[in-house]
């Protein structure tokens, strides 16, 4: 089986030594600058649980030496895929999936899901002229969540920081032979990838808190406990997610927490700095559009009001504006 990670920097570098480690497929990684050529030289180095584990990838900048793969998974930021399309393409072939382990909506949300009125929409936010859905497909599309914290420590080498676990599953919601095969190949590698019939429902999860979360502290550079904690920035937070819940809602999805318990779950964490913190404070592109301007669409499709995400939004793109970085 071949399998191609997307995107090898913390979350695909991580993925990439596991995946190899097992020999479970046979993986190649698409990276590119002084990462790549740290890979190179020396191999990809993963710290983790107290140990090293290097391998010696097949790791490229130009994605059309690997050839036509079983499964593509996309570990790029969000707003970076619609840009890698014409790379990715000789990858393709009649049967390749592609896995979206990105945070956010994924491309394909509005295949086989949102009724009559939705069902086919493209998300000019995640998705600029509906390209990704009209040129890899909807129908390719395998949904995964990210859940664990990874790092790169330094050009070649991740540190792996806490987690094991990338739920998977079908738009349609089936357990077809593709995600029981790729769920295999996970569970090989020591990875947790359960498959859901209801995979919009843990997209929906994850969101949640990056809806609110991720932008709040890119604005007060607060970590999540401070967050979650203060009177204010908590009540701005279920604000912003009661909103979200109710968009989410339209479309069928479930939650199952409410919104006391996730939020009391982000503090928990600790004195976590958001991707999107630690985004602004190494200087690089920020991921709003993927995980609130998409929310505030989605909102505007269905006519709910969004009042606290679009204040919130204003702001973050203003900041990441003033510093070059939206």
């Amino acid at each position: 089986m071949k399998v191609c990670i997307y995107g090898a920097g913390a979350i695909g570098g991580y993925l990439g030594v596991q995946l190899a480690h097992s020999s479970a497929a046979d993986v190649s990684l698409v990276a590119r600058g002084a990462h790549l050529q740290a890979m190179k030289e020396n191999g990809l180095k993963l710290l983790i649980e107290g140990e090293e584990r290097v391998i010696k990838p097949n790791a490229t900048d130009k994605p059309a030496e690997l050839g036509v793969q079983d499964f593509i998974i996309i570990c790029l930021k969000a707003h970076s895929i619609t840009g890698a399309i014409e790379s990715m393409k000789p990858l393709l072939g009649s049967h390749t999936r592609i896995v979206t382990a990105v945070n956010g909506v994924p491309y394909w949300y509005f295949y086989k899901h949102g009724g009559n009125e939705f069902e086919g929409r493209t998300l000019e936010s995640i998705d600029p002229g509906g390209r990704q859905w009209k040129e890899l497909g909807p129908e390719r599309g395998i949904g995964c969540i990210v859940y664990p914290a990874t790092e790169i420590e330094a050009p070649g080498v991740i540190r792996h920081v806490y987690g094991d676990k990338f739920p998977i599953g079908e738009p349609s919601g089936e357990t077809t032979p593709d995600v029981e095969n790729l769920s295999k190949v996970f569970e090989a590698a020591r990875l947790k990838a359960p498959i859901l019939d209801r995979i919009r429902d843990e997209i929906w999860l994850k969101l949640w808190g990056n809806v609110c979360f991720n932008p709040i502290s890119a604005l007060t550079h607060a970590t999540l406990d401070v967050i979650a904690s203060d009177p204010a920035t908590r009540a701005l937070s279920k604000a912003m997610m009661l909103e979200a819940q109710q968009i989410a809602e339209t479309f069928g999805v479930k939650f199952r927490v409410d919104v006391e318990r996730r939020i009391e779950g982000a503090r928990k964490v600790g004195a976590h700095k958001t991707s999107m913190l630690q985004d602004l404070e190494r200087g690089r592109p920020m991921e709003i559009d993927p995980l609130v301007t998409v929310v505030q669409e989605m909102g505007r499709m269905t006519n709910i009001p969004t009042p606290a995400i679009d204040s919130v939004l204003g702001l973050v793109i203003q900041r990441a504006k003033v510093a070059g970085l939206y």
